[in-house]
């Protein structure tokens, strides 16, 4: 289903947007660290430590298409704006690895890494707080779990994206922006509602979408989405839309499930100079109720 503007190879690369997370100046360094798509792994996870009887654990083996719904306890996860620097941070590095691939070989990837998350962090922040032109207001919407409940086989997830609250550690395993504003920079700008009637207002774009590799096909991204819903209606919003690769099935069905529609498609011309996939815009009108 801000980042790179290359394709996006799974359900956990959502959507795009603004400002991308490898510059020109560092496309030369981040192409040395593309590798292969990770291969799955056994993952074991806590799935209701109340059960009766105690802990109910699996072993799951990551196949593509495949996912066992039990791995996540829904009671457990939040959905909710990000309202520390903590977890914004962790929102950052969970963009950087979904986002990228990294050959773990390559010399100070480590570092790389943190580069990428620390310069998301320092815009995701300067657009929070209202300092970046052309952005009337934005939010970081997260989905988030105790970090007990992921246990085994995931350290990487458990050390790059845990973040502290109300005194107790939770992990950020989906994200995305929403964005109030009339376009979004290098992006095709949608038409709904007319400017002429309060379009800086009313319409707004989702950006920055993606879930946890280890937690794909679980509905978070659904969740998510509509949760974001519920947060623009309370902004006034009317028009809500994202922009999605041409070829990224599994997000345009996602979107389409959210109730997104096709308005239009990014001229292969454009797509060509800014040396990206092609994107489609889809939209969608929440002005009636929205629930999760």
């Amino acid at each position: 289903m801000a980042t790179t503007s290359a394709a996006l190879p799974s359900m956990a690369a959502l959507s795009l947007s603004p400002p991308p997370l490898l510059s020109a100046s560092s496309s030369s360094c981040s192409r040395q660290c593309l590798h292969p798509p990770r291969p799955r792994r056994n993952l074991v996870w806590v799935l209701n430590p109340g059960a009766p009887g105690g802990p109910v654990c699996s072993t799951q083996v990551l196949k593509e298409g495949t996912r066992d719904d039990r791995v996540v306890d829904r009671s457990l996860l939040e959905f909710e704006e990000a309202s520390s620097d903590d977890e914004l941070w962790a929102a950052s590095c969970l963009r950087v690895r979904t986002f990228n691939q990294f050959n773990p070989s390559t010399y100070a990837v480590e570092d790389l890494k943190r580069s990428l998350a620390e310069r998301e962090f320092e815009a995701l922040k300067e657009r929070i707080a209202g300092k970046r032109e052309s952005f009337r207001r934005v939010s970081c919407i997260n989905a988030t779990l105790p970090m007990s409940q992921i246990m085994i086989g995931s350290n990487d997830l458990l050390s790059t994206c845990k973040f502290s609250k109300s005194g107790k550690d939770r992990v950020v395993v989906a994200t995305l922006d929403l964005n109030q504003c009339l376009w979004l920079p290098d992006e095709i700008v949608g038409t709904k509602p007319q400017q002429d009637i309060g379009a800086d207002f009313a319409r707004a774009y989702l950006s920055n979408v993606c879930v946890a590799e280890e937690l794909q096909r679980n509905g978070l991204g659904y969740a998510l989405i509509a949760k974001s819903k519920i947060v623009a209606q309370e902004w006034g919003i009317t028009d809500l839309y994202v922009h999605v690769a041409v070829d990224n099935e599994a997000a345009k069905k996602l979107y389409m499930k959210s109730g997104f529609e096709y308005e239009s498609e990014e001229p292969a011309w454009q797509a060509r100079f800014l040396d990206r996939p092609r994107r489609i815009l889809l939209w969608t009108s929440i002005a009636a109720s929205c629930d999760l």
